[in-house]
């Protein structure tokens, strides 16, 4: 295998294959490697840990074709540090050269044979709004867990709702809900939950739109235990994770007598500010909900204390109730537009953080109990 292509175009393709690479901890060495496959004049980049693939495709100059797998981020790291210009990779049995200007490098590969069989399907079977998809999983990614000892907290439900797809995520103290309204093309008729690991991988891809597709459309395909997702030369895939998710429907109110209405970005600033005497995860920011507005409060005992007032409408009963800052600035932070409403029931019922403009995304957060 042989060809050339430029150093910025490599270091995007090996750098959006590679974030598949190394996440989990695995005994077979080659899954800490790169499929690299050129054909022609066409580069196919392949990172995969059986759980998530990403595989990337880019014209190259090819010089001659062939496979092999050479180590992710080694190679990642040596063609983002070479210089501007043409880069030429050249396969030579158990070695890949490396090579640009005055730099040359050769490291071992490892057997292709032993790299697990992926291939690139064609077969799309829906198509969703890149926009607005991208943004619905920026919001409810965030909500989902990170502890794998409870692996169905760590997915995204998707699911019908009303002529809707609805996107879920929790991680038991705090849960965010999206609603796609007018779009309902999910492939399959079951729900699906989808690894939160690969929504956020989709999110962080530049929108590419495909040759004729002006307004931005992502691919979707769907199996029973494999979904996929095409974003321009980009291929997603990932096993999707089995088991009843929680009746979230429940966690919902019926209606909240106390509505807190803030700008958003006043009240993002003031939550950051005091957050800079938390120390750890068990100190709350408390909100004190008062005509006129809200004054927050931090108490560290190792640290001292902080407070500061915001300016707003509020409607119902005074209310004192404590939060993960951390979480009330990620549920703050996803909401759309320049206004936020914070509705409650009492402080020891999950609060709703939503956009005064939107409706179509809300973000449950539990009362962190304080003395």
């Amino acid at each position: 295998m042989k060809f050339r292509s430029e150093r910025d175009a490599l270091i995007e393709m090996l750098a959006t294959a590679g974030r598949a690479v190394g996440a989990r901890a695995s005994s077979s060495p080659v899954l800490s490697g790169l499929l690299l496959s050129c054909s022609g004049n066409v580069l196919s980049v392949t990172g995969t840990d059986l759980d998530l693939t990403i595989q990337i495709t880019e014209e190259v100059i090819g010089v001659q074709d062939g496979t092999c797998v050479v180590p992710a981020r080694l190679s990642t790291d040596i063609v983002r540090r070479l210089e501007p210009g043409a880069v030429t990779f050249a396969d030579d049995e158990d070695y890949i050269t490396i090579s640009a200007a005055r730099s040359n490098f050769k490291l071992r590969t490892y057997p292709v044979v032993e790299f697990p069989a992926v291939g690139r399907t064609s077969e799309v079977m829906t198509q969703l709004p890149e926009a607005a998809l991208t943004e619905a999983v920026r919001q409810v990614v965030r909500a989902a867990s990170h502890d794998d000892a409870r692996p169905l907290l760590t997915g995204v439900l998707l699911s019908r709702v009303d002529g809707s797809i609805r996107m879920v995520a929790t991680d038991s103290y705090r849960m965010a809900m999206r609603d796609l309204p007018g779009i309902d093309a999910l492939p399959g008729e079951e729900d699906l939950l989808v690894p939160a690991r690969a929504l956020a991988e989709l999110q962080r891809l530049p929108s590419r739109h495909a040759e004729g597709d002006k307004d931005g459309h992502v691919g979707v395909a769907a199996s029973s235990n494999e979904i996929t997702f095409w974003q321009g030369k980009v291929q997603i895939s990932t096993r999707l994770l089995e088991g009843r998710y929680p009746d979230y429907k429940q966690l919902i109110p019926d209606h909240y007598p106390n509505r807190l209405h803030l700008g958003k970005e006043s009240f993002l600033a003031a939550l950051r500010r005091v957050q800079l005497l938390v120390r750890d995860n068990t100190t709350p920011v408390r909100l004190s909900m008062r005509p006129g507005g809200v004054d927050l409060s931090v108490v560290s005992q190792e640290v001292g204390d902080a407070s500061e007032s915001v300016d707003g409408d509020f409607s119902g009963e005074e209310l004192v109730i404590a939060f993960n800052p951390a979480y009330l600035i990620d549920g703050t932070e996803a909401v759309q537009g320049d206004e936020v409403i914070l509705e409650s029931a009492d402080a020891s019922r999950a609060a709703t953080v939503r956009g005064a403009e939107d409706d179509h995304f809300r973000y449950l957060l539990m009362p962190v109990r304080v003395s």
